[in-house]
């Protein structure tokens, strides 16, 4: 590929796209999976079959940009989220790791605008957090001895209160993997807040420091008014001084 002028800017550019379809298909493939309690085993077979499915086309689109970095063990060191995504398929509550691929996606096409990408970071991590939170710890949960998350409206809420910090504690883990989910819930809900925290914050600073953009547009007007001005009294004295010596002479003359 290289030798075709492929690059990784190129390829992310080309791959966009399949990379957020896979992550809905396996996003929807996922939910099937864990809130159809009755699934048939065809259907379960159908789900599977879908997932590694998923599961090839990031495979694909890793060893693809590997291939095509000149420092390869410098990229394999900076992408360790993308390593995950390929080598821990089989472990249910990690297998949501492919969803960074759809955050990623939409931070490319999100509005330039600072505003923008706040709003999007806020909107998409905030409602994919609650949702496959409550779906992995559900999954978890649902038939350990002695559970009390043992339906998707109890484990919506549970991420819900996870996720701000609240914790009530009227539901709560009671299985290695929940608390695994909980842990990971937590401390993904705590970086969301300090990243839009901090975001906001930069946003204020750059506000208050610089002016606006009507202002500027108002301080330039009257600067051209104020030159405007100085022009033409410059123009008025420049035609006095011109005119000025020819009447002293006429009336000497008289």
């Amino acid at each position: 590929m290289a030798q075709h002028g492929w690059t990784i800017a190129r390829w992310n550019r080309t791959a966009a796209w399949p990379l957020a379809i896979a992550a809905v298909v396996f996003l929807i493939a996922y939910s099937w999976e864990i809130l159809d309690t009755g699934l048939s085993r065809p259907w379960q077979l159908t789900l599977q079959l879908v997932d590694y499915a998923t599961w090839a086309v990031f495979a694909l689109d890793y060893l693809a940009r590997v291939y095509l970095a000149k420092r390869r063990w410098r990229y394999l060191g900076r992408h360790i989220p993308d390593l995950l995504i390929v080598v821990l398929p089989l472990l249910q509550p990690l297998r949501l790791l492919r969803l960074l691929v759809l955050l990623r996606f939409i931070e490319r096409r999100a509005a330039r605008s600072l505003q923008g990408r706040v709003a999007s970071y806020v909107l998409v991590s905030t409602t994919l957090l609650l949702y496959t939170g409550a779906l992995a710890e559900f999954a978890a949960e649902r038939d350990a001895p002695g559970a009390n998350i043992t339906d998707f409206g109890t484990a919506l809420w549970w991420a819900l209160t996870t996720i701000t910090t609240v914790g009530y504690g009227d539901h709560y883990p009671v299985t290695v993997e929940g608390r695994l989910v909980a842990a990971v819930l937590m401390i993904a809900g705590i970086a969301l807040i300090g990243v839009v925290t901090a975001t906001v914050a930069a946003w204020l600073v750059q506000r208050v420091s610089s002016p606006s953009q009507d202002e500027s547009e108002r301080s330039i007007e009257e600067l051209k008014a104020e030159v405007a001005a100085l022009t033409a009294t410059l123009q008025q004295f420049m035609e006095s001084e011109i005119s000025g010596p020819g009447r002293d002479a006429g009336d000497r003359t008289s």
